[in-house]
């Protein structure tokens, strides 16, 4: 049986893809210092994450279904150190915590939270979900409480100590402080690396760049996701599609404004960060990096969130798109007509057009947490 057993657990939008990418890219280094990383790949323990809490894999790969076994019978065999990684773990609920404790017990478990302030988290967030063919309003996602894969669920650090501290002494969590723009790139893998007793000399792989949007751009991906209903159903087709040719090869490409959140919202994310930090301190568990770097900054929320984007401003996204949009159809089709490049026989008439699609989801008015609303 492994003798210890690191279960990274998110949280989401923290860096978790960039360590991630570095410990596959070394997985084989990784085990030569004792530390095993099971399973084929980040998929099977994105797979894992999702049975531990109970999420349905119907649509998913055929060799989902069991992921969380077929770990947890990898780690049994390994004499060492096993890692497990994947930022839904940190969805689990207090009994689901539980069981993944009791299944890997005789073995000492750890567990690891990468956090960064929410005000940051939400934003971010936010867009991953549209880049992803969400439909979901900022306000609306502001104002989820209860369990989903991205909302206060996930993303308030300190309903995530609540749930999982009751299996995990305080000495065995380790909270990892997302570093700031100004620290060193490799800085976020020096400090996983040094709580798992690693080395930290393997060389990072060069950057993923994961482009931001604009919040009219933002704004408008949400809205045209309403329509692609057909694109959202495989995810192949959500992330060719959506994310990397509407939202990051053509939106990200136009210059906009970032997102900011209503004062309203800022307000329920200084609340919950000062939460966190006081329960960090409370429970007296390993922090590396600077707890009060996890707070809101006084920042001034006069620019406007998506609910304040003009239809001038969705205009001139839009129409930029399309333009954008041609381009790549008139260059990929090498010269042919579009109708050749279609396969489409020029004496054909035009098809009938489509029903109209239902309208997009209206953003809800969102309201604060009262003070005896729980935090997570």
């Amino acid at each position: 049986m492994a003798r210890r057993v690191f279960l990274h657990a998110g949280l989401p939008k923290t860096g978790t893809t960039y360590l991630q990418r570095v410990l596959w890219a070394h997985r084989e280094a990784l085990l030569d210092e004792g530390l095993l990383l099971p399973g084929f790949g980040h998929r099977e323990h994105l797979w894992a994450a999702l049975e531990v809490c109970e999420r349905d894999l119907a649509r998913r790969d055929p060799r989902a279904a069991g992921a969380w076994e077929r770990l947890c019978a990898e780690a049994t065999a390994h004499p060492g150190d096993v890692l497990l990684s994947h930022e839904f773990f940190c969805a689990a609920t207090a009994r689901q915590a539980a069981a993944v404790a009791e299944r890997l017990r005789p073995a000492e478990l750890h567990l690891i939270l990468t956090a960064r302030q929410p005000a940051a988290m939400l934003a971010a967030g936010w867009q991953e979900s549209v880049k992803n063919g969400g439909v979901v309003s900022l306000e609306e996602l502001a104002s989820r409480t209860g369990r989903r894969e991205l909302g206060w669920w996930t993303l308030d650090l300190g309903g995530v100590l609540h749930r999982w501290a009751p299996v995990v002494p305080a000495d065995r969590i380790h909270v990892l402080v997302l570093p700031g723009p100004r620290a060193p790139a490799e800085q976020h893998w020096h400090n996983l690396a040094g709580v798992l007793g690693l080395s930290g000399d393997h060389a990072p792989p060069a950057q993923v760049v994961n482009p931001s949007l604009g919040v009219a751009q933002a704004e408008l991906l949400r809205r045209v996701n309403a329509h692609l209903d057909d694109f959202r159903v495989r995810d192949v087709d959500r992330g060719d599609w959506i994310r990397d040719l509407l939202a990051e090869r053509h939106l990200a490409a136009q210059a906009g404004t970032p997102v900011r959140l209503a004062p309203e919202v800022l307000t329920e994310c200084r609340r919950r960060a000062r939460a966190a930090v006081d329960l960090l301190a409370a429970r007296g568990v390993h922090v590396v990096g600077d707890p009060n770097e996890l707070l809101v900054p006084e920042e001034d929320p006069a620019e406007r969130g998506p609910h304040g984007v003009s239809s001038e401003e969705l205009l001139d996204a839009a129409t930029a798109l399309v333009a954008s949009l041609l381009r790549d159809l008139r260059e990929v089709t090498a010269g042919r007509s579009w109708r050749d490049a279609l396969g489409l026989d020029p004496r054909m008439p035009a098809p009938a057009p489509a029903p109209a699609p239902a309208p997009p989801p209206a953003p809800v008015q969102l309201r604060a947490p009262g003070p005896s609303e729980p935090i997570g």
